[in-house]
This record gives C-alpha cells, structure tokens and sequence, in this order.
C-alpha cells in the first residue's frame, strides 16, 4: 500500500497531459491532494511499514516526512485552480503535470530506505519542477531555470560521489556492503573513519546545495524570484525540506559509526554560514520573492544547526521543518496575490498592500511575524527549542550568533515588507491596474488554512506530532523510548 503514495500523484500527472481544457485540468491537483492526504491519515497510525523488499518503507523519519509533504502539496493544490483560472492565456498542461511528477517524487524520497533510489528520486523531483521554474517563459526564467538546473546537477553529483565514498568506507573496514538505509546503520559501526568524513562532506554539500545552504544557495533567489508563487511555495517547503531528510540519513549513520564531532562541527558551521548570509542580502532585496528565497536560505540554515547541535535542538529541527513549510506555503500565495494585483513584485512598484489587498496584506504580515520568530507562532517554538538545546549543551557562544542572527533577520525583513505593505496605495506608472484583481475565496483559502495552522501550533501541538518528533529524534540518537 505505501507504494499508492508514490503512484496516485504519477498516474494523476498521466491523466493531467490527457484532458485538454485548460479551465478544468487545475482541478486534478487538490482532487490528487485529497486522495493523498486520506492515503495518508489511513496509514501513518499503522507504525512501521515496508515495500518493495525493504527499498521503500514508513519509520519515524518518513512518517513525519510524507505526512508534512502531504498536507503542503493540499495548501498549495488549493490555490491551484484559482490563480490558474487568471493564467488562462498561457497552457497549464506542462505545469499541472510536472507538479503532480514532483508530488510524487517527494513522496518517493520521503519513503526511500534504499540509499540509489533516494538519490534518483531527489534529482527527479529537480527534473520535474524545472519546467515550473519557466512557466512565464521569458529571459529571466530561462536564465533562473537553467541556473536551477545546473547548480542542482553538481550538487546531486556531488551526492552520488559521497555515497560511492560511504560504501568505500564499508569495503575499506571490511563490512558487507548493501544500499539499504537499515543495512547501513547495521554496520556503520566499524566503518573507515577517514573515508566517511569525506563522504559525509561530498554529501552535504550535495544535499545542502537542494536545501540552498549557503554558499551553495546562488540558485534559489533567482528560482523562487521568477517562479509562479505555487512553485515558490512547493520548493520552499517540500523541495528543500526533502533535501534535509536526505541530510538526516546520512547523519543518522554517521552518528552510529562514533563519528559526531565531524559532522556536529559541518553542520553548525554551515548553518551559521547561511544564517549570515541571509541576515546579509536580505535588507537589500526589492524583489519580494527573492526576499522570500533568502529567509529560506536562513530557515535551512536553522534546520541543520538545530541537527548539528544535537539533543532537544534536533527535536526542534524536526518540527521546524513543518512550521517553515507552512509559512512559507503561505508567504509565497500571498506574494502571488500580489504579483498578479500589481503586474509587478518589486517593491519600487508595489505599494499600500495592506489598503489594496487587505486579506492578502494582513496575513502576510502576520506570517512575516510567524517566520521571524515571534511568540505565539510555530516557529518561536521550534526555535525556541533550537537555542534552548544549544544554551544546555554549553554551546553558549553559538547561542548567541543564532540569536543575534535572528534579530538582524527580523529587522532586515521588516524593513523591506513594511516599505511595501504600509503607506498609501497609489497608481505606479507602467503597472497593471490593482482593481483588476479581487481577492476570491478560493485565492484566500489556502493562505488562511497555512495562517490557522502556524497559530494553532504556536499555542498547542497536537500529542500525536509531539509523540512522531520525539520517536524521530530516538530513531536518529538510539534513544530508549518508555
């Protein structure tokens, strides 16, 4: 039955290339999301699943993985139709087809317990989103699409070639070797120390560029920049956080083999690095979607921090995986919102949202709020617990430069979202009409549905996610659940 999560998106993608309206194909997307999440909350209760003699299977990490994956690909199918429905000009079939491709594929690496398929599946989702990327089809999205696609392709190469370094180690200690993710645990024990520090570096840096850590993140403003806001939101909140999970596989077994402190100090470095980065170009962005891919740049950093840091901070890294997802989702319709009102996403020629877009305006306000690490938030919990696992492991100077990060990073957001948000809503010369836009239900929906969800987590986590992150954070650290 696992094996229906990876081919309901697939056979909806054939369907998708064979209906030829235009208005009605947008439809297959929250009709696939549906069937998915029912799928879903079906079979995550079961506990642990296998498939396929053993290369597919649900554990802990999976279980949190495809579940979040899920309920993203739902937000954003919502919106689908709707925001198409104002596209009718250009032909959706290649977008709606490769997005359900994607889904599926996301769903695969979520589900992978075998090291090559994981590997493939993660360079297809890659594949099928690259269309997406150029769904405007003009110089720029040419040039965001091809950078996407390159930089991706050395960073996946990178991967293979650290996962070639990993078995090595294996024959080097004499260990059977196997692709298996169980099998690999098994025996990373007695593995070559030298060749997995360089297996766990290719890996990360391969991995870490599909995240957009920095310095590897060179392609995600431009991708997010110019992408339609629908697949902004899926490679912000799926594609990146599936990237993560490939980082947690491989950090799994290099935790086993008494290999820690190498890949703690990676980890904490790189994080660090791209919170910087983030804290740095974010103030000078005009365009409002790459102001987006830089805090996403931030929020990835935060993630491999919080695993490098260890302890409750990977528990809080493993829920700030599905809270930075949800904003995002949101962060980016809204901005799509904008983009379609204002024929315009720069903020020289966006201005008064909150007048002209006033449920558009005021939800990403609130989701700015969320995503900075305001109390009452998702995210204040998850990064609350980042920093208090770095303050109790004695990591005190760390603790600080996260902190302190997170302050530039919430002034220097704010700065440019309150340039564009506040103020009067004035007429720009060479900038479509804003009262050609209305904001429908079906436009609102789903901004609402990431805003309701990033609340309620701020003030309550359900028992039944609290009980996944911590069986996780076990799997991850072997430690004995009651």
């Amino acid at each position: 039955m696992i094996v229906l999560l990876v081919l309901v998106p697939l056979v909806a993608a054939a369907i998708a290339m064979l209906v030829p309206s235009n208005r009605h194909r947008p439809w297959i997307l929250p009709v696939t999301a549906v069937c998915h999440l029912a799928l879903v909350v079906w079979m995550l209760p079961q506990g642990e699943q296998w498939a396929m003699d053993r290369w597919l299977a649900i554990d802990p990490l999976s279980r949190l993985f495809v579940g979040f994956i899920s309920v993203l690909f739902f937000i954003c199918a919502l919106y689908a139709p709707a925001y198409l429905r104002l596209r009718l000009g250009r032909d959706n079939r290649i977008l709606v087809a490769c997005l359900l491709v994607a889904f599926g594929m996301m769903s695969l690496v979520t589900l992978s317990h075998h090291l090559g398929l994981m590997w493939i599946a993660m360079e297809a989702t890659t594949l099928a989103t690259a269309p997406c990327v150029y769904f405007n089809r003009n110089p720029k999205s040419l040039e965001a699409t091809w950078k996407y696609l390159v930089i991706g392709s050395v960073g996946i190469a990178l991967a293979l070639l650290g996962s070639f370094f990993l078995i090595y180690a294996m024959v080097q200690a004499g260990s059977e070797s196997t692709l298996l993710f169980d099998e690999l645990i098994e025996h990373s024990h007695p593995l070559s120390l030298p060749w997995l520090h360089a297996a766990f570096v290719l890996l990360l840096v391969g991995y870490g560029t599909k995240m957009g850590l920095s310095p590897m993140h060179t392609w995600k403003p431009d991708a997010y920049g110019e992408a339609p806001g629908i697949v902004g939101a899926l490679l912000a909140g799926g594609l990146t956080s599936c990237a993560f999970l490939c980082v947690l596989r491989f950090f799994h077994i290099a935790h086993i083999a008494d290999d820690d402190q190498h890949s703690q100090r990676l980890l904490i470095f790189m994080g660090l690095l791209s919170m910087g980065t983030a804290a740095v170009f974010m103030p000078r962005q005009r365009d409002i979607k790459r102001l987006l891919a830089y805090s996403s740049v931030e929020h990835m950093g935060m993630l491999v921090f919080g695993l490098g840091i260890g302890g409750i901070a990977t528990g809080g890294a493993l829920l700030h995986v599905i809270h930075n997802g949800l904003c995002k989702a949101g962060l980016f319709l809204a901005a799509a919102n904008i983009h379609r009102a204002y024929c315009s996403k720069t903020t020289d020629q966006v201005r008064g949202v909150l007048k002209r877009l006033p449920w558009s305006g005021w939800m990403m306000m609130i989701l700015f709020f969320a995503i900075t690490g305001s109390p009452l938030f998702g995210p204040f919990v998850s990064e609350f617990q980042i920093l208090s696992g770095t303050f109790d492991s004695g990591n005190v100077g760390r603790g600080i430069t996260f902190l302190v990060l997170l302050l530039i990073v919430f002034f220097g957001m704010g700065s440019v979202l309150l340039g564009f948000m506040l103020g009067p809503a004035e007429e720009v010369e060479g900038v479509g009409s804003p009262q050609q836009f209305r904001e429908s239900f079906l436009l609102i929906l789903p901004i609402f549905i990431a805003v309701g969800l990033t609340v309620l987590l701020g003030v309550y986590t359900p028992s039944f996610l609290t009980a996944w992150v911590d069986q996780a954070v076990a799997f991850l650290q072997r430690i004995p659940l009651d």
